[in-house]
């Protein structure tokens, strides 16, 4: 019946123009707020239930220094209920859940299960509700994408127009989980959708407007973090920040590759699936022990780093075991996301490096706070390689401006460290893993299931290598091919010859009979084979200038049994995103 009434207003009042775009994301915007704020809620319930009322029954059993050893069994039990949800009802919930929401983007249309939202809900709620060290903004990006992407499927909308609805859902998640609504729109634009066209900043924009009022409505305006003022002391700190987020760079790869490293160990643990979240989480309680700063998003700890309340002790042995802590929630399977994680080891990283330069140039840097908060932004753009959301979503975190010059420099090179020393972000490695180049964009992975057999073209132009200069004009002159394929006496290729190339010789008839074919062609001819990929035939035309490419057997690379030219794979192309925009 709903579906029905849907049809016959759908078309009475043609949903599918912009104007209902923007209606949607408006929705969408509310619609994200209040699962935000549903969810934050699950996430201190959850965490009542585990810490609050277990903690009351096992003082009162065994004594507050025993509770202190049952401790692991906490996130242990939250794994054991995650694992059934993940694996059994939506497995797109488990990890962090943005590579899913940027694979839906690129390749798959926008279309992300409905279920999804519900899954990852109550997955993230259980697992940081009992402690796993994650954070909210995985889940809330993927949480708000599926709701745009089902709004977006409801509705008959375009596939190209359900992708700018899942941005939607995604600026409004950040937008209203911290209070964020210009680094939303940032992160959704530069990590979920890469695109900054006009079409699509505007729906993402009132998306996260819309959450950002709504959740401030209900729960208030403040930012995250209480910072004291801090300022640039000198200009003379700014090669300090410098040296700092390169430090950020390479930590931010530390922690890219030690989460693959433990996921892979998991993945290779011979239990069942949906047990494993519950090894990770008691390997994490077994750190709590002695460090419950490790649990959960860490805020606390923080804000005690932000206010230089922790020494550098401690801050240095915390990057580790929080990096620990993180591997193994998120690496076993458990829900949550990789933003808090990475802020903590930026704050308490950078917290150490301040404790440093104030030792070596005392009265004349900024204290260790100033470099714990600029450190969280370095931390966070080496492990997402998006610089942009990262000094964003500090400033709107802490609304302190004065900071701004330090956070800009230390981002910037955060990233180009990263970026030099490992070619993947915490995001793009988890589907490079699986063979999808997300990098690419939706545009090109739509060449990437197709081979070069099925558009080559088997009949071709051919010229021996002996065929005089006279006769090339000729056999230019008399057919519709602009370009020849060069073959020896044993039909070997030679290399591919074109009017262009000889075009300067046209007045030189002294070389008529002189010059032959041989001569003229480059012999260094780019090829390839009929089960390549025309998302590598498009690289190559790319790289090479080229307008023609031999098609080659196997193993002998002068044998020719086919072309592939330029235009034709451009108007494959085009048919293939068509298709694809319009899913």
């Amino acid at each position: 019946m709903f579906s029905g009434l849907l049809d016959k207003y759908y078309h009475r009042f043609e949903f599918h123009g912009t104007h209902v775009l923007i209606l949607l994301a408006v929705f969408v915007g509310l619609a994200t707020a209040f699962g935000a704020m549903g969810f934050t809620w699950l996430i201190r319930y959850f965490n009542d239930l585990a810490f609050g009322l277990t903690d009351q029954i096992l003082t009162e059993a065994v004594g507050a220094r025993g509770f202190k050893f049952w401790l692991p069994l906490i996130p242990m039990v939250g794994g054991l209920l995650v694992g059934p949800i993940v694996y059994l009802f939506a497995r797109e919930a488990k990890g962090h859940g943005v590579p899913e929401v940027m694979n839906a983007v690129a390749r798959l249309g926008g279309i992300i299960r409905a279920r999804v939202a519900v899954a990852k809900t109550i997955a993230s709620a259980i697992c940081i509700g009992s402690g796993g060290s994650a954070g909210r903004e995985g889940p809330i990006v993927q949480i708000g994408s599926a709701i745009g992407s089902t709004v977006g499927q409801m509705f008959r909308m375009s596939g190209d127009r359900v992708r700018i609805l899942v941005g939607c859902g995604a600026a409004a998640g950040i937008s209203a989980v911290f209070n964020a609504p210009i680094a939303g729109v940032i992160f959704s634009l530069e990590v979920i959708l890469g695109d900054f066209a006009i079409k699509t900043f505007s729906p993402v924009i009132l998306s996260s407007v819309v959450a950002s009022v709504v959740t401030r409505s209900f729960m208030g305006d403040h930012p995250a973090f209480t910072v004291p003022s801090y300022s640039l002391v000198s200009a003379w700190e700014i090669p300090l920040y410098v040296v700092m987020g390169a430090a950020m760079g390479g930590g931010g790869v530390i922690f890219t590759r030690t989460l693959t490293w433990f996921e892979d160990m998991f993945e290779k643990l011979k239990i069942t699936d949906w047990t494993k979240p519950a090894v990770g989480g008691l390997m994490l309680g077994c750190i709590a022990i002695f460090y419950p700063q490790v649990l959960a998003d860490g805020y606390e700890t923080i804000s005690l780093t932000l206010h230089g309340q922790l020494g550098v002790s401690l801050l240095l042995l915390l990057i580790v075991l929080k990096l620990l802590a993180t591997s193994f929630t998120l690496g076993s399977g458990n829900s949550g996301g990789i933003f808090a994680p990475s802020l903590f080891m930026g704050a308490v990283g950078g917290g150490a490096f301040g404790f440093l330069v104030n030792y070596l140039f005392p009265g004349t840097v900024a204290t260790p706070g100033a470099y714990a908060l600029v450190g969280m932004a370095g931390m966070v753009a080496a492990a997402t390689h998006a610089p942009i959301t990262a000094m964003l979503i500090i400033f709107e975190m802490t609304s302190d401006y004065r900071i701004i010059l330090p956070l800009m420099v230390t981002v910037v090179f955060a990233a180009l460290i990263a970026g030099k020393l490992f070619e993947h972000s915490v995001y793009t490695i988890k589907l490079a893993r699986r063979g999808i180049d997300i990098r690419g964009g939706k545009d090109i992975n739509v060449l990437r299931s197709h081979k070069v057999s099925e558009i080559m073209d088997s009949k071709f132009e051919t010229l021996s290598a002996a065929t005089p200069l006279l006769s090339i004009f000729h056999a230019i002159e008399r057919s519709s091919d602009s370009y020849f394929i060069v073959l020896d006496s044993a039909e070997q290729l030679r290399g591919v010859l074109s009017f262009q190339d000889i075009r300067s010789l046209m007045s030189e008839h002294t070389l008529d009979h002189l010059v032959i074919a041989q001569d003229v062609v480059n012999p260094e001819t780019a090829v390839l084979l009929a089960d390549d990929t025309l998302e590598t035939a498009y690289r190559m035309f790319n790289l090479r200038d080229l307008r023609l490419i031999p098609i080659v057997v196997a193993g002998d690379e002068k044998k020719v049994i086919g072309v592939l030219r330029r235009d034709e794979l451009l108007g494959y192309y085009n048919k293939q995103l068509i298709e694809t925009l319009r899913r």
